[in-house]
């Protein structure tokens, strides 16, 4: 892995957690309920806080953007999230839930202090240099007003920056050739994640199977399921046209600047995992996170 692979792969794993607690918090769940959103199922208030800076979305554009859900599951939770509330609404709630979530976590006097200042400040200026062409979730979230808070501008330069990436990412798979259910077929193949963590995403025994026999008629994973040698190497190119696609905003920023933003947003990180919010086991193949010394 080159240096610039290795610098764009690290800070997806500083600042991926921090964004994505608002997806498992209670404060997320609490402030989603109180829209009205069923919460025994983690996936309509996903759905609509992740949705709601792309404006009231239809089917077809969420099935754009998600990509690896299934049609079928999209077309379940979108637009009928619009119905409940409105994205404007969502959006509050979700800086709201944000907000309530890293005060219990760190404590307002945590939040108050110079290196949360240093930090916002350094995530949004890479936030805010990254290109948005054929990013739709980037360049939605960027067009959103920034929070006055220091953690809330934090965690919104952070969901800039993922969504950066995941657009990205979306483009590499389909460069790849591999289609929404391919995507995860092949990634489990990889041994990245286990095949039970995409459950979740909606697709069928059958499609699962047929994605599988469409992989290994293109010499893509054996018969038993696992990826064979050229299967590895589609993946590998895909992580790795991933993380050259994220590097220019950390390019940009510069490697002292990054290191020094890993550094003042690690108590965020490690406030996530010590209250163990986020699954043990991911779907983005983050096997371990390390937090910036």
């Amino acid at each position: 892995m080159s240096a610039p692979s290795r610098l764009a792969r690290r800070m997806w794993h500083q600042l991926e957690p921090i964004h994505a607690v608002l997806y498992f918090s209670p404060q997320g769940f609490g402030r989603a309920a109180a829209l009205g959103y069923d919460v025994e199922s983690r996936w309509p208030s996903y759905f609509a806080y992740r949705t709601a800076p792309l404006g009231r979305a239809g089917t077809r554009l969420a099935t754009a953007v998600y990509y690896s859900f299934s049609p079928r599951m999209i077309a379940e939770q979108v637009p009928a999230v619009w119905e409940v509330a409105s994205p404007g609404q969502v959006l509050r709630a979700r800086l709201e839930a944000v907000d309530e979530t890293y005060r219990h976590l760190l404590g307002d006097g945590r939040l108050a202090g110079q290196d949360v200042a240093e930090a916002a400040e350094l995530a949004r200026r890479a936030a805010e240099s990254v290109r948005v062409e054929g990013r739709p979730f980037a360049a939605a979230n960027l067009d959103l007003p920034w929070p006055d808070e220091p953690h809330l501008v934090l965690w919104q330069a952070a969901t800039v920056l993922r969504e950066h990436r995941g657009d990205g990412h979306l483009a590499a798979l389909a460069a790849a050739g591999l289609d929404g259910c391919e995507a995860l077929v092949s990634f489990a193949a990889a041994g990245a994640a286990p095949v039970e963590n995409f459950a979740g995403r909606g697709w069928s025994e059958q499609e699962w199977a047929a994605a599988r026999e469409r992989l290994a008629a293109r010499g893509l994973v054996e018969a038993g399921g696992q990826a064979t040698e050229r299967g590895r190497a589609l993946r590998d190119q895909v992580e790795r046209m991933t993380d050259d696609l994220a590097f220019d905003p950390w390019r940009l920023l510069g490697e002292e600047r990054a290191g020094r933003l890993a550094r003042l947003a690690a108590p965020f990180l490690g406030a996530v995992f010590e209250a163990g919010l986020l699954p043990m086991t991911s779907t983005l193949g983050i096997s371990t996170i390390q937090v910036a010394d």
